[in-house]
């Protein structure tokens, strides 16, 4: 319990990340003036923490500690400019008073082999904010001090108990800084009498240790010269009466490791209890703006949001921010309630400036409530090399890390834009997740990339581990390709690696890669394997074209492995299962689109892989001992490719789905010729002897086995366009009468469902077409046979 400064040490009991505790904080520290301020942290802390003064710092930062030898094992101890301890760190270097944590060092906090308490399990209580594990099943029977007093309270929010206790108040009780915290003192000395150490087992040892740098901190400055700021829940076991024996004995034959430490950014994001941190709060952001508006804070918190919304083109003027807050002050003193928090301000938003829908509430809660910031930290904080590199990096390619996602689209022409991919395929190889490939004009694998960034603090922990393959960021990535290049065990492996590395620009790399590529592609018999691996190599050298690097030995494996396939494919494909078919179709897919992009080599000119391929394709397609499903999905390729007529093709149908056929491998068939993604819908609507060839077998399916076809035929045309569906069901309900699947033009082999073109509607649309193509009416000068054939390609576009 806290007693006045002269009688002993002032122990203020704090909630962590709490802006009313924040501020009686400063409060209780001008009134008494302490020699030393002794925070609850890892005292591995105390010599970074007059970087806390630097102008470069800017919170939410978190001290950072990691094993040396296992950078992986590291934990997070974050502070935010509403913080209580953030607070009185930057009183004390504003009055040249020591700053000392006293907490369990994070060399014993790293060791414990339970390192995965996040916090110490309740809202009273900070520390190391690690990934989640087994010490999740103990938290769960931990006491949360804040529940039971809101309980006892009357309410059924801790949340808002709190607000309306502490958060809500203008200032100290009357003229005594004091009494807040012996309030809260009194009230935590009721609760650990009644429920121990509440299930937090290493509270007990924590607390030992903090009494020890207690009492050597007052034996140096005296007894009333020491002011405490640690977590409410631990005042009262650091004012019990414990011997330092006692103590000591607690803390004999702790794990320990060797450790690191530093500043690192953090996030309001992950200051949120959502995000996992055993000690966050909901609503970082808010209790951030509570913080820094003392006066006025609902009238402020409105003029926010309704900015955050006219950014976002929603009507909202200065109309609604007045009734939004008297809305919001009126729920309040409906409710009882000291002042409006945000239950009543979020109420008033929704009523007033949301038009009562809750979809702008999702974005004023992401941006405001929460919140988006993200920290800094002066250059002279200790780093690892690598991270030293990677912010040299970052800031020569003007690639400032974000809180907030964004995508980024980065032109591979541009010096620039090139230096950033290489290095977010660089982090990526690395395991640093900083960025991901998203859809766009990037994904074809070109000049353009498409990349969706986001920075997270846990980042700087896999740049720690990162540092153990170099000090730089290419150093690293080669190190860590060549190593795993060497370990790979699968053909697929190698080959993503190399295309890593031509991404990625990893030159001194790419001779391990392709040894080793050689080497597993010489071993590896397994058509599905080559098949695999194929056209990553034929992406790769797509890539190595547009980077300008050299990849001729690259396209030397790649044009192995296509004629390896090209031999081995036909008598893979017999006898599959039903499993074993789609896979090998998938792979079907991936060769053929890779072959087509291998460039042409003087051994091997471009027309002689695509003419074996293309007889590889005939092969499957017309053996029967093959799949039906890959049997029609070679025909489908050779028909899109134009090496099979569509009288062949008909033919090939017309066998495949003949009365001998089995059901089941019939609609397999039609499955691999019309399936997936590549317009096998549009092709039945304009060819009406395959719709027709569809339609009788279809109808001559016995009752029987049509139960068994009918899942996979839904599977088959569910992949369709509603249009394209739609279209083919008018074109089978008119039949033959109706002008659908006609036989006397199924007969004469004319394409398409209309009778005939009609000239004068197909030219109607030119003037159109133009408009579109943003070719308007040429000029009266231009040369007349030009235009002649301009409009004759227009007409055949319309037709």
């Amino acid at each position: 319990m806290t007693t006045p400064l002269r009688d002993g040490p002032l122990l203020l009991g704090v909630r962590h990340h709490g802006p009313g505790s924040a501020r009686a904080v400063r409060a209780a520290l001008d009134a008494a003036s302490p020699r030393v301020v002794l925070i609850e942290g890892p005292p591995e802390g105390d010599a970074l923490v007059s970087l806390a003064a630097d102008p470069q710092m800017r919170p939410p930062v978190a001290l950072l500690a990691h094993a040396v030898d296992d950078p992986g094992r590291a934990a997070f101890w974050p502070l935010a400019e509403f913080s209580p301890e953030w607070v009185a760190i930057r009183w004390a270097l504003t009055h040249d008073a020591p700053v000392r944590f006293i907490d369990l060092p994070a060399a014993h906090s790293l060791a414990f082999k339970d390192d995965s308490e996040e916090g110490d399990g309740d809202e009273n209580e900070s520390g190391p904010d690690s990934a989640p594990g087994p010490g999740d099943r103990e938290r769960a029977l931990r006491i949360d001090p804040l529940a039971v007093l809101a309980e006892a309270a009357g309410y059924d929010d801790a949340e808002r108990w709190w607000e309306d206790v502490v958060e809500h108040r203008g200032g100290t009780d009357g003229d005594d800084p004091f009494a807040p915290f012996a309030a809260v003192g009194e009230a935590m000395g009721a609760l650990r009498e009644e429920y121990g150490d509440g299930g937090h087992r290493r509270d007990l040892v924590r607390e030992a240790y903090m009494r020890l740098q207690l009492r050597a901190a007052r034996k140096e400055f005296g007894d009333d010269q020491v002011a405490v700021v640690c977590g409410a829940w631990h005042v009262p076991a650091l004012g019990a009466g414990s011997t330092a024996t006692a103590d000591r004995a607690l803390l004999k034959g702790l794990p320990k490791v060797k450790s690191e430490m530093t500043w690192v950014p953090w996030t309001h994001h992950r200051l949120a209890r959502h995000s996992g941190y055993g000690a966050g709060i909901d609503s970082p952001g808010w209790y951030g703006h509570l913080f820094g508006s003392p006066d006025r804070p609902v009238t402020r918190w409105m003029t926010k949001v309704a900015g955050l919304l006219r950014e976002e083109d929603q009507p909202v003027s200065s109309a609604h921010v007045i009734e939004a807050v008297r809305l919001a002050e009126t729920l309040a003193t409906m409710r009882g309630r000291p002042l409006a928090g945000l239950t009543e301000t979020t109420d008033a938003i929704r009523a007033v400036m949301c038009d009562g829908s809750d979809v702008p509430l999702a974005l004023i809660r992401d941006r405001l409530v929460v919140g988006d910031v993200l920290g800094e930290v002066p250059d002279a904080a200790p780093a690892v090399p690598l991270q030293r590199d990677l912010t040299r990096l970052q800031r020569s390619l003007r690639l400032k890390p974000e809180a907030l996602e964004r995508e980024v689209e980065l032109d591979l022409r541009k010096e620039t834009d090139a230096g950033r991919s290489r290095l977010l395929h660089r982090l990526r190889l690395l395991a640093i997740g900083w960025g991901e490939p998203a859809a766009g004009r990037g994904s074809t694998g070109t000049f353009r990339e498409s990349w969706r960034l986001r920075w997270e603090p846990e980042l700087y922990v896999r740049v720690a581990e990162a540092g153990v393959w170099g000090t730089t960021v290419l150093s690293a990535a080669t190190a860590k390709a060549e190593s795993q290049a060497v370990s790979a065990t699968a053909l697929s492996e190698v080959t993503a690696l190399a295309e890593q590395c031509l991404l990625a620009e990893l030159t001194d790399a790419l001779p391990v890669v392709m040894k080793a590529l050689a080497d597993r592609a010489a071993l590896d018999a397994d058509v599905g394997h080559l098949a695999q691996a194929l056209p990553a190599l034929a992406r790769s050298l797509r890539y190595g074209d547009v980077r300008s690097t050299d990849t001729a030995a690259l396209g030397e494996v790649a044009a192995g492995l296509a004629e390896r396939i090209c031999v081995g494919l036909p008598p893979a494909c017999a006898a599959l299962d039903a499993d074993g078919a789609a896979e090998m179709r998938a792979h079907l897919d991936g060769v053929h689109t890779a072959i087509g992009l291998l460039p042409a080599t003087p051994d091997r000119p471009a027309g002689d892989l695509s003419g074996r391929w293309a007889a590889v394709l005939r092969k499957l397609a017309a053996r029967d001992t093959v799949p039906g499903v890959i049997r029609g999905r070679a025909t489908r390729l050779l028909l899109d490719d134009g090496r099979l007529p569509e009288d062949e093709a008909a033919r090939l149908m017309g066998l495949a789905l003949s009365p001998g056929a089995p059901p089941a491998d019939a609609a397999a068939w039609i499955e691999g010729f019309v399936g997936g993604a590549s317009g096998g819908g549009m092709l039945l609507v304009h060819d009406e002897r395959l719709l027709a060839l569809v339609d009788t077998w279809l109808t001559g399916v016995p009752a029987a086995s049509f139960t068994d076809v009918l899942p996979l035929l839904r599977r088959t045309f569910s992949a369709y366009e509603p249009g394209v569906r739609r279209t083919l069901g008018e074109l089978v309900r008119r039949g033959p009468a109706g002008g659908g699947a006609r036989p006397d033009r199924v007969e004469a082999g004319i394409p398409g469902f209309g009778a005939a073109v009609d000239e004068t509607r197909a030219d109607a649309v030119l003037p159109v077409l133009r408009l579109l193509l943003g070719d308007p009416d040429p000029e009266p000068n231009h040369d007349h046979d030009h235009r002649i054939d301009h409009d004759d390609d227009l007409a055949g576009v319309a037709r």
